[in-house]
């Protein structure tokens, strides 16, 4: 940047300079700004020079610098910035990364602990179903036993119940008591045949 300023400083000192040596043609076209036999115009081209030249020492010596050092530690700080902010996204991109990792583990560890845990409820829940129907089935059968046994014991008292209630009704319709061995016999065929 330094050297442009002081190129287009040199082009203006030499667009100057050429001024002054066309001065001559100038003077024939009548212009009175231009014509350096007058010493007001000489005088003022001169120190004119003289204060573009401190102009410029002063620009490129002791301004241009400080603007240009301004200028540099902005640059390398908006750089340092820009660095540390790269950094820190890649930063925070790795950790997101890592923590949708995270999440995807857990979520698979916990559907794994869930299917276990499921798994070993249906077990229990299989087992306590077999021994349910285990005892449920010695139940039955006790029960079926219980129920055969008073069947028979009913099935008993009802032969002898019948029994008497024969004798009793061939004695009043006969009038006479008929034999006990042959009324419970003839009771055992009949419910024989029913198959109660």
């Amino acid at each position: 940047m330094m050297k442009m300023v002081r190129a287009g400083l040199f082009a203006t000192v030499s667009g100057v300079s050429l001024l002054v040596m066309a001065a001559p043609g100038a003077h024939a076209t009548g212009m009175p700004q231009l014509d350096f036999h007058n010493p007001m115009v000489t005088g003022q081209v001169i120190w004119g020079a003289v204060i573009f030249l401190g102009f410029y020492l002063a620009l490129s010596q002791i301004m241009l610098p400080r603007v240009g050092r301004v200028l540099e530690d902005r640059s390398k700080r908006i750089s340092g910035d820009l660095d540390v902010a790269r950094a820190a996204k890649q930063d925070a991109d790795k950790a997101v990364a890592e923590l949708q990792q995270a999440r995807k583990d857990a979520m698979a560890e916990a559907q794994s602990n869930l299917q276990k845990a499921l798994d070993e409820e249906q077990r229990a829940a299989d087992k306590k179903l077999e021994e349910i129907n285990a005892r449920l089935s010695a139940e039955i059968a006790d029960a079926e036993k219980r129920v055969a046994a008073e069947k028979a014991r009913a099935f008993g008292t009802l032969k002898e119940i019948a029994a008497d209630t024969t004798q009793a009704l061939v004695s009043r319709l006969t009038g006479t008591t008929p034999d006990a061995q042959l009324v419970a016999q003839k009771v055992e065929g009949a419910t024989a045949h029913q198959n109660i």
